[in-house]
């Protein structure tokens, strides 16, 4: 009888792990093998309680880690993102602290900020370190 409700509880989560498809019962599958196998040897309830329990929490924290770093997607360059490391034509004199200084870059003007603090003069063309909110952060070359 015990094989049968750990054999009913790996078809549940699996259908669960389906419907979600989010890897959150997935480890409780491996876990629901674990205490199916043992009922399958003999064990005591507590027995296959605690082969699931430990099952399960181990596949939880070793895999789940793994598997989240192999199918978390890769972090796209977002338009603007692409920027980061081209060469940008200061239009306008940067000076952070009046808050001054544009820059033309793929026939966009954005407004720049030195990322060293120094002053850039107009028509120098300096080097996007990032991007902060609509500002482009910039060193010069």
């Amino acid at each position: 009888m015990d094989v049968v409700c750990w054999l009913i509880a790996v078809i549940a989560f699996i259908i669960l792990e389906a419907v979600t498809y989010q890897l959150v019962s997935v480890w409780f599958v491996i876990g629901a093998l674990g205490g199916l196998l043992a009922a399958a040897l003999g064990a005591s309830l507590w027995v296959q309680i605690a082969v699931f329990v430990i099952v399960s929490a181990l596949m939880l924290a070793v895999l789940r880690p793994l598997s989240m770093k192999l199918l978390k997607p890769k972090g796209l360059k977002t338009n603007s993102d692409a920027l980061i490391g081209e060469d940008v034509l200061i239009t306008e004199e940067v000076n952070n602290i009046s808050g001054t200084g544009k820059g033309k870059i793929r026939g966009m003007t954005w407004t720049v900020r030195s990322e060293s603090g120094e002053d850039i003069p107009e028509n120098t063309v300096a080097t996007v370190s990032r991007i902060e909110g609509v500002k482009l952060i910039v060193t010069k070359k």
